[in-house]
């Protein structure tokens, strides 16, 4: 019970600080999350899935440009969990990241509370477990942050709004997959490819077998939908189209795009997209929807094919026939290097701000710092199998780098991480790129591995700049686009290529800087970067929260957290006392 009361006591200072450093305007939103382990079969081979509330995929987070998000945690798993929301900003606030490098895990039977704001964010995202390769076995789902009323759309606002969730899947659940990697072997070819949880329409009986769970996206003639596309997969690069239908690219990860029309896209691993999609089809039958397997072939990777059904309101019958085919190009990467290039920022449409998105004018900041950044395919560093950038397989601290900065504790980590890719031989080191509170970096990511690869900068929107086969050199600038290049939270690179990007660091914290391919994750391929200033104050960085974890060299910190039915923790508790707290500091205000 003791331990009850100083769990609420410090979450109720936390809630305080909280609500202090939040507008009187901007609503809080909550969530309680459970993340458990549930049976479910979405190939027809019954497994070990994490789901959350019971529900796998997880239930989506719906919220506004500038709400204070709280999402209660509590981890049934049997094994540590983190939970990370990729692509929101966390702005001056790292400590809600949910990433080792700047929390400590929560531990199975505990629950921990996240509570961060979506400043100045609108767009679509989704989160997903960070730790344990527990990705591959769920966890994960949509968090769409939409505009404020008083900022306009650029577009009709639409009928509908649908969320498809695509990836990768294997039959084996992440401890399983995980024992593969760490044995020094590759996972292979995926089993499948899941939308929103379940397994393809049964549009061959050959490929196909009977029984499988597929989804059904219901719709009315006439109509137009946004479609909310995430690659949530392990590593494979997924082609997304809907038969006889165009895709109109509107958004993708918080930034509006020129809108074009595309009968497919090529969506890469972590990677979202909103479509506009008008039902302008007759509807003699359901449509198929369908994501495959890219760069691959395609005649032993038949069954990587995810397929649900679109279905008109009027509709006469069943999909029936072939799926609409792919791109051509399995051994040719260009079409999908220039489609990539064709997504460009609407600079005139106005984002969270009133303002246009283009004010920011990227391509006329000094560039403080260069990086090129090279990975390759994995090595073996001290007898085990690693995956690297320049020459460093990253291993994280058992003190988190953020929580060592908060107590001075040396040794943790270094921030020496080399600039350029080097000729000494591989190690793994736990060493971080030091970046200045507002400098603005450029970063070359070169990929001499033989598979695309997606990265992602936690805390930040990048400006991809550019892309092209080859080497990268210093006469590669001339052909960045230095105008209309797409602001979003991740970059893909080709193999044998290299793209460019450029990203102011206007956020104080630890920010993780890491291919969202699973495998090479979980084996090493990230960093981190460490953006500081001396100016310790609460408009660069808000302060640690009451309620953080301790491990590591710090352990000794941590109380025990009473895991039995009385603990505090449900969404209404938190909610009541957010209300509570409201009215006193708006009382103190009005009064002062």
């Amino acid at each position: 019970m003791a331990s009850s009361c100083c769990m609420l006591l410090c979450l109720v200072a936390h809630i305080s600080l909280l609500v202090t450093f939040s507008s009187a305007a901007d609503p809080f939103v909550y969530y309680d999350f459970v993340v458990s382990y549930i049976t479910a079969s979405p190939l027809g081979v019954p497994q070990q899935v994490i789901a959350v509330n019971g529900k796998f995929p997880g239930p989506p987070i719906n919220v506004s440009t500038n709400n204070n998000v709280v999402v209660n945690v509590r981890n049934k798993l049997d094994e540590d969990l983190l939970m990370t929301w990729a692509g929101v900003y966390q702005r001056k606030s790292s400590w809600q990241d949910g990433v080792l490098g700047t929390n400590c895990p929560i531990p199975p039977k505990w629950n921990w509370t996240y509570q961060f704001q979506v400043k100045d964010q609108i767009g679509s995202f989704f989160y997903f477990p960070s730790v344990n390769f527990q990705r591959a076995s769920g966890g994960f789902g949509a968090f769409i942050i939409n505009n404020r009323p008083i900022i306009p759309i650029p577009f009709a606002q639409p009928d509908g709004d649908i969320v498809l969730l695509i990836g990768d899947w294997y039959t084996k659940n992440h401890t399983a997959l995980r024992m593969t990697l760490n044995g020094g072997k590759n996972l292979g070819k995926p089993d499948g490819v899941l939308i929103n949880g379940k397994g393809p329409y049964r549009y061959n009986d050959t490929l196909v077998a009977d029984g499988i769970d597929y989804e059904t996206v219901k719709v009315h003639p006439g109509k137009t939908y946004r479609f909310r596309v995430h690659n949530v997969g392990i590593s494979t690069s997924l082609n997304f189209r809907i038969q006889n239908h165009n895709l109109l690219l509107a958004e993708t990860e918080g930034s509006y795009t020129v809108q074009q029309n595309y009968s497919s896209l090529d969506v890469h691993v972590g990677q979202s997209y909103s479509f506009l999609v008008t039902m302008d089809q007759n509807a003699s039958s359901d449509y198929y929807i369908v994501a495959s397997a890219r760069f691959v072939n395609e005649t032993i990777w038949q069954r990587v094919t995810g397929v649900a059904i679109l279905h008109y309101s009027n509709s006469k019958g069943q999909a029936s026939g072939p799926l609409p085919p792919p791109p051509q190009d399995q051994f040719d990467k260009t079409f999908s290097m220039n489609q990539a290039r064709s997504i460009r920022w609407n600079v005139t449409a106005s984002g969270a701000r009133p303002n246009p998105q283009g004010s920011f004018r990227y391509g006329s900041i000094n560039v403080t710092d260069i990086y090129v950044l090279e990975n390759k395919p994995p090595v073996k560093i001290d007898g085990k199998r690693r995956a690297t950038l320049n020459g460093v397989s990253f291993v994280n601290p058992a003190t988190p780098i953020r929580l060592a900065d908060q107590f001075k504790v040396k040794k943790v980590y270094s921030v020496n991480f080399p600039h350029r890719p080097s000729s000494r031989d591989p190690q793994s080191d736990t060493s971080v790129i030091n970046g200045t509170y507002r400098g603005f970096f450029e970063i070359i990511l070169q990929n001499n591995d033989t598979k695309v690869v997606t990265y992602h900068l936690d805390g930040y929107a990048v400006f991809v700049v550019g892309m092209d086969f080859g080497d990268w050199t210093e006469n590669s600038r001339g052909t960045y686009n230095k105008w209309d290049g797409i602001a979003r939270t991740t970059a893909h690179v080709y193999p044998g290529a290299w793209t460019a990007i450029l990203v102011s660091l206007d956020n104080v914290g630890i920010w993780n800087l890491r291919t969202e391919n699973l495998d090479s994750w979980y084996l090493g391929q990230e960093t981190y970067i460490r953006v500081a200033t001396s100016e310790v104050s609460n408009t660069t960085e808000l302060p640690m929260p009451d309620n953080v974890l301790y491990c590591g060299a710090l352990s000794k910190l941590q109380k025990q957290q009473d895991v039995s039915s009385a603990t505090l923790g449900t969404v209404n508790e938190i909610e009541l006392l957010f209300s509570v707290l409201v009215v006193i500091h708006a009382s103190v205000f009005m009064f002062h």
